[in-house]
């Protein structure tokens, strides 16, 4: 059985237990799991090790025991809105954009020396503007869409498979209020992480068939 692995912040955490790995909390990891398991029955153990409120940084920290050791063969990432956010407060500890490329690719380049077969998914940061965001906007918006671009360029530079994603939640908008996707601006509602849930297992079917 292959491992699919899912890593990154609060929104990949979605709630999970911490102690049960059958629990994969209220988010996209869940949905994702529940189709592929669903399409793919038995070929996949899915684990999520999302913790919430992580950056780039903490991400590395954490590499040997969140990644590494469980041996995915599959890795998906999403990380970057923290290193903008904890950076716009009153005690500012983000994480600014050339550091996060490069922490990025330290991580990839570790993750692909320890797991050379490993297939990953670097999805991209995105935001709205919505109760926590509205205040900085001009800030968000700049700064996530630069965290964005660099974890483009650690993809490329690392043969993942880069999946958008802010593109598709722009075009939500038009539908509906950016609340409707992204309760706050940042973390989803549930249709929006059955937006990152579609573009995940769109892009992992294109690319494992």
């Amino acid at each position: 059985m292959k491992t699919f692995v899912f890593q990154g912040d609060s929104i990949t955490d979605a709630h999970r237990d911490y102690h049960n790995d059958d629990n994969r909390g209220a988010g996209y990891p869940t949905l994702v799991a529940a189709r592929l398991g669903f399409d793919r029955p038995g070929e996949y153990r899915f684990l999520n090790r999302g913790v919430s409120g992580d950056r780039v940084v903490d991400l590395n920290a954490r590499i040997k025991r969140g990644i590494i050791n469980l041996k995915p063969d599959v890795l998906s990432i999403l990380i970057g809105i923290n290193d903008v956010w904890h950076e716009l407060n009153d005690n500012p500890n983000g994480v600014d954009n050339d550091k996060y490329f490069r922490t990025y690719c330290e991580i990839l380049d570790e993750i692909k020396t320890a797991c050379p077969d490993v297939r990953i998914f670097i999805l991209e940061p995105f935001v709205l503007k919505a109760a926590a965001t509205e205040d900085n906007w001009a800030s968000f918006d700049r700064e996530t869409r630069l965290r964005a671009q660099s974890a483009r360029r650690a993809a490329e530079r690392y043969g993942c498979v880069f999946v958008p994603l802010q593109d598709k939640f722009d075009a939500l908008c038009a539908k509906a209020a950016p609340s409707y996707w992204l309760i706050d601006g940042v973390h989803p509602t549930a249709m929006g992480h059955q937006l990152i849930a579609d573009a995940l297992i769109e892009a992992v079917k294109a690319d494992l068939g």
